[in-house]
């Protein structure tokens, strides 16, 4: 078993506000913004919330919990953590489960990000002016389909992710955290004041918050239960990453509760945010892309005051991809600094490019190579399926595994007695999640994301 002590060449995070920023801002993402409110509205408001805070409460708190202790425990990277704390065992390998996660799923979360910097620009041009929803929908999909500007952004989004990065943990990631998630939330609270003083507000609000328990279908409750687990970031090694920079004295199960909570109520606040402005202009909400790039856009040009809010809301949208994006892209780079040795500058600059020539082909996948499918799912959707559906699940499956079985209860009292007093009754709870309730709600969203449920 590997020291407690913090190798003198390891950089931390340098205070507790630091690490809940930064861990919050690896949770906090475009999911938030897009998924999570319309799900919510689709599956019977209060009702799917309900059942929402309850995954994340029995499901998602205690994994995140666990990606922390397994952080912290090893101060290592993702797959160096499992080597670590099980040496001479086949657990390393759920760690390159982690490495290839964050790889495939910043190639593709680039791309989108590179589409909402575009769409700033398309809002401070007043590009969206009389234009109908036809015009809108259009708008979008030739944007897409082009072959150099949406890649253009694309690179920039990530040039802007690597400039944190390569900095390291104190003087980038957690100063640039605690400058992005304040400027996030006041972003957010800006377009709900906005949002619910619009004429017609109401029945957005309604569309959310009302509790309409018909809709609440098995398909409702298995979204609630998939969105508690990739909502959170869970699975894809950032949290072990950014858990092994947090330092012996901050309260693991504190903080895991924190960013929890952070990460729920900025996803019901874009709720507030988007769908009384939907409902007030009598729109038809939409999903994902959808929603996000041809609904609003309509939204905001009938809005009084639409120019500046549109403006904001996609810097919003940039924002929180950029939070989560240097959480995705530590992960490569630690794996690289100490595996592979390469000094941080070196590291961080491969990764990038590497995960840039993959999103790249994502990007391109949309216009240019639209046509070669596999599975009938072109690149970039294929990437999303891989990662959504196989490897974050069963990342999440084998850290629930890790610590419910193969560290056991006394290495678990260890871990979270520091900077914490957790009751003896919390932790015989926190084991029993995680050896029998957790692996078969892990097991039900993995076996539903493959269609066989």
């Amino acid at each position: 078993m590997k020291s407690d002590k913090i190798p003198p060449i390891r950089d931390v995070f340098s205070s507790k506000i630091g690490v809940i920023a930064a861990a919050a801002g690896s949770a906090v993402g475009l999911g938030n913004i897009w998924k999570f409110p319309y799900i919510t509205g689709v599956y019977g408001g209060a009702a799917f919330l309900f059942v929402y805070l309850g995954f994340i409460a029995l499901i998602g708190l205690p994994i995140m919990l666990s990606e922390f202790m397994i952080g912290r425990k090893s101060r290592s990277n993702v797959f160096g953590a499992f080597k670590n704390l099980a040496p001479n065992s086949p657990w390393k390998y759920v760690g390159l489960l982690g490495v290839a996660a964050a790889v495939m799923i910043l190639s593709f979360y680039g791309v989108i990000a590179g589409w909402s910097i575009d769409y700033i620009v398309k809002s401070i041009t007043d590009s969206f002016a009389a234009k109908s929803p036809g015009e809108l929908e259009s708008m979008f999909f030739q944007f897409i389909e082009r072959p150099i500007l949406p890649v253009f952004y694309q690179l920039f989004f990530m040039l802007m992710t690597m400039a944190i990065v390569i900095v390291g943990i104190k003087d980038g990631i957690e100063k640039y955290a605690k400058i992005l998630m304040p400027l996030l939330i006041v972003i957010i609270i800006v377009l709900d004041i906005r949002a619910v003083t619009l004429d017609g507000a109401k029945e957005g609000l309604n569309f959310l918050f009302h509790p309409d328990f018909s809709k609440l279908t098995a398909d409702g409750v298995l979204s609630a239960l998939g969105h508690a687990f990739f909502s959170l970031s869970l699975g894809m090694g950032t949290l072990i990453t950014y858990g092994s920079y947090i330092g012996n004295q901050n309260n693991l199960a504190k903080t895991a509760l924190q960013v929890t909570v952070a990460d729920t109520l900025i996803a019901i606040l874009a709720g507030i945010a988007i769908f009384p402005a939907v409902f007030a202009f009598g729109i038809e909400p939409d999903k994902g892309a959808g929603l996000v790039f041809i609904t609003l856009p309509n939204v905001f040009q009938q809005m009084p005051g639409g120019f500046f809010f549109s403006i904001l809301f996609f810097l919003l949208l940039t924002v929180a991809a950029l939070t989560s994006s240097i959480s995705i892209l530590e992960v490569v780079v630690a794996y690289f600094r100490e595996e592979l040795k390469i000094k941080r500058n070196l590291a961080t600059i491969l990764a990038t490019v590497m995960i840039s020539i993959v999103g790249i082909f994502c990007s391109l996948s949309m216009g240019l190579f639209k046509e070669q499918t596999l599975f009938g799912l072109n690149f970039f959707d294929l990437l999303d399926w891989i990662s959504a559906n196989m490897l974050l699940p069963l990342g999440g499956l084998f850290i629930s595994l890790f610590i419910g079985w193969y560290w056991g209860r006394k290495r678990v009292e260890e871990e979270l007695a520091k900077g914490s007093k957790l009751s003896r009754g919390l932790i015989s709870a926190f084991i029993f999640v995680l050896k029998f309730i957790a692996p078969g709600a892990i097991a039900i969203v993995f076996f539903n994301g493959l269609g066989v449920f």
